[in-house]
């Protein structure tokens, strides 16, 4: 059986500016990534590995080139129609966490099932699914508290209840262990592990080569192009 792409990107080009001071953030990436993969993406600085990571999450399109998220063509929505995309198929997680400060961990968890237009949601239903997904990450028994009555590491647990609440069919993050010391940092890579071998999509954004090797695969970056492709510590050179 033929594996789902979650993923496909045809020769994206992103160009800020104009004319002769235009810059060529990305300058045609055609990548891949399948239903159940974890992926890392990786770069030095300039390398053009942010700006693919806001257009794989729908934050921003590019200039030209084709975008095709779970099967849909995503490449020439306006901000709404991104913005509904984002909520319905995507979870983040972020590397500052990015949590409502005076909001309990519910409270945020629950958060995406508020904005979710498409569905009619009771209270006490999203709650109840926020609940699940606490108890899931390890923090059952934080529920209630605030984020700063929580340690890093409980914060970006948080964080991703958040991003799994609407069932995405991908989580994206972005450096989710650069605030965390490194037990902290292992813990949460554990429980990304633990999601995806649960089945759980998910493409990582990491300076880090040590976070990097705990992925499947490693699209590496430069000057805006994939430069090499890192599948079981064997080195693939893009032409």
């Amino acid at each position: 059986m033929a594996k789902q792409s979650i993923i496909e990107t045809v020769d994206i080009t992103k160009v800020y500016g104009m004319g002769d001071i235009s810059v060529a953030a990305l300058a045609g990436v055609s990548i891949q990534i399948y239903s159940g993969e974890f992926v890392a993406i990786m770069g030095p600085s300039g390398s053009g590995k942010s700006t693919l990571l806001h257009i794989l999450g729908c934050l921003s399109r590019p200039t030209k080139g084709k975008y095709i998220l779970d099967g849909e063509n995503v490449s020439h929505l306006d901000k709404r129609q991104l913005a509904s995309i984002r909520n319905r198929k995507l979870g983040f997680i972020f590397q500052s966490y990015n949590l409502l400060p005076r909001t309990s961990a519910l409270g945020n968890v629950t958060l995406p099932l508020l904005y979710d237009r498409n569905q009619e949601h009771k209270m006490d239903e999203m709650e109840e699914k926020a609940l699940v997904m606490l108890e899931l990450v390890g923090l059952a028994d934080r529920t209630h508290h605030q984020p700063q009555e929580l340690s890093g590491g409980q914060q970006q647990r948080v964080a991703i209840a958040r991003a799994l609440v609407n069932d995405p069919v991908m989580i994206i993050a972005d450096e989710p262990t650069g605030n965390l010391d490194s037990n902290s940092g292992e813990e949460i890579m554990a429980l990304l592990h633990k999601l995806h071998k649960n089945g759980v999509t998910i493409v990582m954004v990491t300076h880090d080569p040590e976070i990097a090797a705990h992925t499947q695969r490693i699209i590496l970056l430069r000057d805006g192009l994939v430069e090499q492709v890192v599948k079981n510590g064997k080195k693939k050179r893009r032409r």
